[in-house]
């Protein structure tokens, strides 16, 4: 396995870090995690040299931090950086802070949380958790031990991740990075910001969501059939991130013991600089081949901001674009619905017309706005 060093805490993690959100489950409940199955492949992570795991509040409908302080018992805790998340969105007083952590530390069996995260960190959410004293929150769990890094995790633009950035003297973060993100949100210029300002960077979604590794359409599949060696799409997904040595781990879910092993052997083996000119020229006619499937042809621009009712109008047309691109139906909702701040959704229009004088594209923007409120506004757990 190889090992990175997580920014300025000077921990070595392993590049490979377990998502554990993704779980085997019973029946098809998400809430019902198949334990034994489970336990066998977190453990069997663990023994091959994962030591980085990532769960949170939420996941598997609450159900993923008491598994995993199961999981742990017999030794395998002490094998593990482990890291889980404050929810964001359900705090209303500062009261909210130690309650939600205490309980934390009582569902994963454990006396401190080594890599603790505000999770899924967007503008309307951090102004509240600032405002409510979430940094001197922070210092406290730190100077009192349940704590021993703290980072967060992050869905909105670049410039909202500057402010955070710069606003605390933070060990880590964890952003959402693949070949096809390297302009949205903190995207490539985030990735190098943090990691300059001693950071370390944990990468989510490196496959978004198994979009670039399942239902791959034929041309792309025929574009990485044509390399040598041959490399599944996941693999392809998972060197491209892997070759930047800002990168300190990449989480990935996996729930089954066959992607468990090919993760690992790729992450042996896919040091920075091992992609090749090549490699970098076939990905990038990937990347061609999936925004040609682009529905609405924004190019983000920002001739239509500021929107007088103040919606996101290029952020909601680029949901919209992944939704068709990568047949991402349950992604596409969770990034509108809980990514997008809720003043900013297409919602919020009122049909003035400003946005149309002015679109370089001649885009039907009111139109496609609704458009775009019906086919993704649906109610969606956090991820």
């Amino acid at each position: 396995m190889q090992y990175r060093v997580m920014g300025r805490t000077g921990e070595r993690v392993a590049a490979l870090g377990l998502g554990c959100m993704r779980f085997p489950v019973v029946d098809g409940d998400d809430g019902c995690i198949d334990e034994p199955r489970a336990t066998v492949l977190l453990r069997e992570a663990i023994d091959a040299g994962v030591n980085y795991l990532d769960t949170a509040y939420p996941y598997h409908k609450g159900a993923s931090e008491p598994f995993v302080g199961r999981a742990l018992q017999g030794g395998y805790r002490d094998k593990v950086h482990l890291a889980t998340k404050l929810p964001s969105w359900a705090i209303e007083s500062a009261e909210d802070f130690d309650r939600y952590l205490d309980e934390q530390l009582q569902r994963l069996q454990t006396g401190h949380i080594d890599f603790y995260l505000l999770h899924a960190l967007k503008g309307e959410w951090w102004r509240k958790l600032r405002d409510l004293g979430v940094l001197s929150f922070l210092d406290r769990a730190v100077a009192d031990g349940r704590i021993k890094y703290v980072g967060f995790s992050f869905h909105d633009e670049w410039a909202q991740f500057k402010e955070i950035v710069d606003a605390y003297e933070w060990d880590f973060c964890q952003i959402q990075y693949n070949y096809m993100d390297e302009d949205i949100q903190a995207g490539s210029k985030g990735l190098y910001y943090a990691a300059n300002k001693g950071l370390g960077v944990v990468v989510m979604e490196p496959l978004r969501g198994g979009s670039l590794a399942s239902t791959v359409p034929e041309p792309v599949q025929s574009i990485w059939d044509e390399a040598e060696p041959k490399r599944t799409p996941a693999e392809w997904a998972l060197r491209w991130v892997w070759d930047h040595p800002e990168v300190s781990v990449v989480l990935s879910g996996m729930n089954s013991r066959a992607q468990l092993h090919e993760n690992c052997r790729v992450a042996d083996e896919a040091t920075p600089g091992s992609l090749s000119t090549d490699d970098y020229e076939r990905i990038g006619r990937v990347r061609q081949i999936y925004r040609e499937r682009i529905q609405i042809p924004c190019t983000s621009c920002g001739y239509c901001l500021p929107c007088p009712s103040g919606v996101n109008i290029p952020r909601i047309f680029s949901i919209m674009n992944d939704r068709f691109i990568y047949d991402a139906t349950h992604w596409s909702q969770v990034m509108y619905n809980v990514a997008t701040n809720s003043d900013e959704n297409a919602a919020n229009c009122v049909q003035c017309g400003a946005c149309e004088e002015v679109c370089p594209q001649q885009i039907p923007i009111m139109a496609k706005l609704q458009e775009c409120h019906e086919t993704l506004a649906q109610a969606e757990e956090s991820d």
